[in-house]
């Protein structure tokens, strides 16, 4: 048994373990400017802030040392392009980045490339060096049990050091079935430090209560930490807010 978050809990969590994310195409400065002012709440700071490479440099001026900068590679498209994401890190590591997030090339997955996808993944890591690095596997595409398994095997094995859902870009994001399949599979993995972000259409903290739940259910307690579990979304913070002053919350949706 694990032990029962009630709303507070969760939204306290959601805000230690989120990462507060703008990744509009037309994104300028004076919103990462606002984006940054935001990260850091009444409540406490947010794990991180995740936004495009051209905006990193910025984002590590205005912020603590306590808030990570993220940014995406390879995004949203996803495709087997390893110069276009290689690209991409170089220019998060130069301008100061502590984080990659980093779109597995899922379509080509699906075709059965999974070879190709691995040595993508390897490329990836070793250019990252120490830096985190967040595989996004797009399991709202994948769909498949089986296909969002094999993606987040092969995260796993690149030294991933933690799996993420979606990008937010398409249909259908992150849910609770595909989470399921996900940490099932860093729990088999036996990596004691594997995470997994759960990112894309989650705005409640009673939506996120249910994958903090999930999380505990299969990795323990222990992983509801930044180091090993976060939220990707820019909607969140609302609610969290709202929870922690104890104001009435959003409702709760469906992540199915």
């Amino acid at each position: 048994m694990t032990q029962e978050l009630t709303l507070p809990d969760a939204a306290r969590l959601a805000l230690q373990c989120l990462d507060l994310t703008s990744l509009n195409d037309g994104d300028m400065p004076a919103d990462i400017e606002a984006l940054c002012k935001r990260a850091q709440t009444r409540f406490g700071p947010v794990a991180a802030v995740c936004v495009w490479p051209r905006f990193v440099a910025q984002a590590r001026e205005l912020l603590p040392p306590t808030i990570r900068v993220a940014a995406v590679a390879n995004f949203p498209a996803g495709a087997l392009d390893i110069a276009l994401a290689l690209r991409d890190v170089k220019a998060i590591t130069s301008a100061g980045g502590d984080e990659v997030d980093v779109v597995l090339p899922y379509r080509a997955l699906m075709q059965g490339q999974s070879i190709a996808c691995a040595d993508f993944l390897a490329e990836v890591r070793k250019a990252c060096g120490p830096l985190t690095l967040k595989v996004i596997i797009e399991s709202g595409v994948l769909v498949d049990h089986d296909l969002i398994a094999k993606a987040t095997q092969l995260a796993l094995s690149a030294g991933a050091n933690f799996v993420k859902t979606s990008t937010g870009k398409t249909r259908v994001s992150a849910t609770l079935d595909a989470a399921t399949v996900m940490l099932d599979e860093i729990a088999a993995s036996g990596l004691p430090d594997a995470g997994f972000k759960a990112s894309g259409g989650i705005r409640s903290v009673a939506e996120a209560k249910a994958y903090l739940a999930l999380a505990a259910h299969t990795l323990g307690m222990e992983a509801l930490t930044p180091q090993r579990f976060r939220f990707g979304a820019s909607g969140l913070l609302t609610d969290i807010d709202a929870v922690l002053a104890g104001r009435a919350s959003a409702p709760g949706t469906s992540a199915y």
